[in-house]
């Protein structure tokens, strides 16, 4: 393999392959990215055994020539150090030659590096083609969805069904639900109503996917019963669904109230911030005082002491009510529902609690309170 290509968009192509290379690769083979020189262009390659990502840098892009002088064919190589000779070289162009299968020379003319490759075929066989329920979704409503669930997945591997966010399409509405059983979001946006599945995709991956849209306007989404395949641009991302069944949501939302806090996000959130200062011995545990006169954010350490604070900018309907919870987890969920003003309703004392934007019922934001003593 031997071609000339522009520094710029060959590190482009780098960096978006090697998202998919995580610092905990099961087998070493997947520290390198997979370069494939055809008459389509540079196909890079990167995956570990959940993610795998493919782009292309086109021989063209407009008028303007990006590959030259090429001889088909393919490599392995590492891809840290390609990507950082790719971004610290200096030339406009960069030369790539496969030596013998088993040397990769990378030259811009005025810096040279030799580096150990690995022949191609090594590289385990990878699944790129679109299967089972094919759509178009655009780039900005796939990246809410995520935004505003996928913070709410577990991170820990106990339960691995909790680390993913459950994808639902049916009845023209794609539902996302993320829960760590402690606290649940939920986002639905309008699809075609004859699109039905059901996907557990893991939410980091989700995550990573949707900080590659940039400017792009469309994702094609492929939801076979093995895989998820994303597909914008040149680029193709699949990824592994969780098997098992996810818990079954879909009544935990109540749907009555007896008490209504409405409230300012910013002023609630900093009030928030400045208490659970001081809640280091739990798991930022502070309390919420609620009359109709008066809104207190307060937290307690035995260690450290207390700290109290008044909100002014508030309406509640309801009996005095107090509730405590952990603060990073509301934080959160405020933050997710993208309101100037949110409503949190709730039913008692020691029951989960929902945060709402009173002008989007597409998002919901649910807290299990904590018992404090």
């Amino acid at each position: 393999m031997r071609l000339t290509i522009n520094r710029e968009q060959l590190l482009k192509g780098l960096i978006v392959a090697a998202r998919a290379i995580g610092s905990k690769v099961p087998v070493p083979l997947l520290m390198n990215l997979k370069l494939s020189l055809d008459e389509k262009g540079l196909t890079i390659v990167g995956g570990n055994n959940e993610l795998t990502i493919s782009t292309l840098v086109p021989n063209m892009i407009g008028e303007k020539e990006i590959i030259r002088n090429a001889k088909f064919g393919a490599t392995l190589v590492a891809s840290k150090i390609i990507t950082e000779i790719a971004r610290r070289m200096e030339g406009e162009e960069i030369a790539i030659e496969v030596v013998d299968d088993t040397i990769v020379k990378v030259d811009d003319g005025k810096s040279s590096f030799k580096l150990n490759s690995i022949k191609a075929d090594e590289y385990p066989e990878v699944d790129l083609e679109p299967s089972g329920t094919v759509f178009d979704i655009k780039c900005r409503e796939l990246a809410k969805l995520v935004d505003q669930t996928a913070f709410a997945a577990s991170s820990k591997e106990q339960r691995p069904i909790l680390t993913a966010v459950n994808l639902e399409a049916a009845s023209g509405k794609l539902i996302a639900t993320a829960t760590d059983s402690a606290r649940l979001a939920r986002k639905e946006v309008e699809v075609d109503d004859t699109i039905t599945f059901s996907a557990n995709i893991p939410a980091r991956t989700l995550i990573e996917i949707t900080k590659m849209f940039e400017s792009f306007e469309t994702v094609t989404l492929a939801v076979s019963d093995k895989k998820a395949l994303f597909s914008f641009d040149s680029t193709l991302v699949s990824s592994r669904l969780i098997n098992g069944d996810y818990p079954n949501t879909k009544n935990i939302i109540p749907k009555t109230f007896n008490y209504f806090l409405e409230v300012n996000s910013q002023e609630l959130i900093s009030a928030m911030e400045r208490a659970s200062l001081l809640s280091v011995e739990r798991e930022n545990v502070i309390k919420l005082t609620m009359t109709e006169d008066a809104l207190e954010v307060a937290s307690k350490s035995v260690q450290v002491g207390s700290a109290n604070e008044k909100v002014s900018t508030f309406q509640f309907s309801g009996e005095r009510l107090e509730m405590s919870f952990n603060s990073e987890y509301a934080i959160a969920a405020i933050r997710a529902v993208k309101a100037e003003d949110v409503t949190i309703a709730f039913i008692g004392e020691m029951k989960p609690f929902v945060i709402k934007n009173s002008k989007d019922d597409s998002v919901v934001q649910l807290v299990t309170p904590v018992r404090t003593f």
